[in-house]
């Protein structure tokens, strides 16, 4: 059985240490062994006899549809074994929230990725990244780097959403809401 997770970001150093790219981060814990390839960088691995194949669009946050579509095709995944980890700054900081389906809250990868596969019927992991940012200035703060005391805690935020990521594909997604939305 097979599942995609693409996590969402922006390609290249420019953006690597910004909040935006916390859905590359959060793949990248799961393993190191990446390959460019269509529309992305992809790595395949292997958990509890399922093959996950883990998805970092290089086509830009607002265009992630693409390549989320390209790669679910490819692999012939339905979208109910798609699961997308993104940033959320409507959550605070530090936040997990795991579900089915939903509305894409204003961002805009998820709204891509809405238009391109044909609906919202899909999991997302959202990551909390907090909101301390003035009005208007939404733009600004997803595209800044960390604070310093967000980068203390960071690596163990990173690691509960790869566990999430990994219980999704492995205990489904009702025993991952109830593990890991906090």
């Amino acid at each position: 059985m097979k599942f995609l997770i693409a996590g969402l970001g922006n390609p290249g150093p420019k953006y690597e240490d910004t909040r935006h790219n916390v859905g590359f981060r959060v793949l990248e814990d799961l393993t190191d062994d990446w390959k460019t390839e269509n529309l992305g960088d992809v790595a395949r691995i292997r958990h509890r006899g399922k093959q996950l194949i883990l998805l970092k669009p290089n086509t830009f946050m607002n265009l992630s549809g693409k390549a989320v579509r390209y790669w679910l095709q490819a692999e012939k995944i339905p979208k109910e074994r798609l699961l997308v980890v993104m940033d959320d700054l409507h959550l605070d900081f530090g936040r997990l929230r795991l579900r089915g389906k939903g509305s894409d809250a204003g961002h805009n990868g998820l709204k891509d990725i809405d238009q391109m596969t044909g609906g919202n019927n899909y999991a997302r992991l959202r990551v909390g990244i907090g909101k301390d940012f003035h009005p208007g200035q939404q733009a600004d703060y997803v595209l800044s780097e960390w604070k310093p005391e967000e980068l203390d805690a960071l690596p163990k935020l990173v690691e509960d959403a790869a566990a999430a990521c990994l219980s999704f594909c492995a205990h489904g997604l009702a025993n991952t809401m109830s593990a890991y939305n906090r």
